[in-house]
């Protein structure tokens, strides 16, 4: 597949999506909305887009104006039924352009934190069958989507319930990271320390750094993009 992804800092990149994107064959274009030179592609060249994440919100257009072409390219993309994944900012962009509400999240959440899978994720079997046991998942956000009418709420955390939706086969959305490596989390401390501010759902650094549920995560990331992109 030609798989394009919109990346909007420097430090929140693929990960581990890369790697398994390389070890299947999969080609990957990417628009970097932080260079001035930022391009978006033409739809047609395109399979799958993937939007990342970043600390703007989804409504910070007056300062970001690319959010307004990035908006306009994911609507087109949703009605040409292209695969679309969105995680954490791209979750909440793919939010508002369906139509949901995002706002500040109850809890700011930052840290490895479980997730579960609800009882609607059954009409999509395969994320029920990856989340029934709660796997341990990497956040870091402050804002929460709605979810979007027509689609399936997938999961849920203790710090703020709607994590995951997807509609049909051919978008999803995940609040949190499957895709974080560890040196994912050094660069994002070494540019958004002041984000980790004590919290009932904000661990300390040092929690943040321990490697113990990288492998289950990059598995589950495997598990995640090889039934979403079939």
């Amino acid at each position: 597949m030609n798989i394009h992804y919109f990346q909007h800092v420097p430090y929140e990149g693929l990960g581990h999506i890369e790697t398994w994107a390389k070890e299947n064959g999969h080609n990957l274009t990417s628009t970097c909305f932080f260079n001035e030179s930022w391009q978006i592609p033409e739809l047609s060249e395109i399979d799958a887009l993937i939007v990342l994440g970043g600390p703007m919100n989804v409504f910070d257009e007056a300062r970001y104006a690319w959010l307004v072409e990035e908006k306009q390219f994911i609507k087109a993309a949703i009605d040409e039924k292209k695969k679309l994944l969105g995680i954490c900012l791209g979750a909440q962009l793919l939010a508002n352009v369906l139509g949901a509400a995002v706002k500040p999240a109850p809890n700011k959440e930052i840290g490895w934190f479980p997730v579960i899978a609800t009882e609607e994720a059954k009409a999509l079997p395969w994320f029920s069958e990856l989340f029934s046991i709660g796997p341990t998942v990497f956040h870091w956000h402050a804002d929460k989507f709605e979810i979007p009418y027509g689609s399936v709420n997938l999961a849920s955390s203790e710090a703020n319930k709607n994590q995951a939706f997807a509609i049909g086969d051919h978008i999803l959305a995940l609040q949190f990271h499957v895709e974080t490596t560890l040196a994912d989390v050094q660069i994002l401390l070494e540019n958004a320390r002041a984000d980790v501010m004590p919290g009932n759902f904000v661990q300390p650094e040092a929690a943040l750094l321990k490697d113990s549920a990288l492998a289950a995560s990059q598995q589950l990331c495997n598990g995640v993009l090889t039934q979403f992109f079939r």
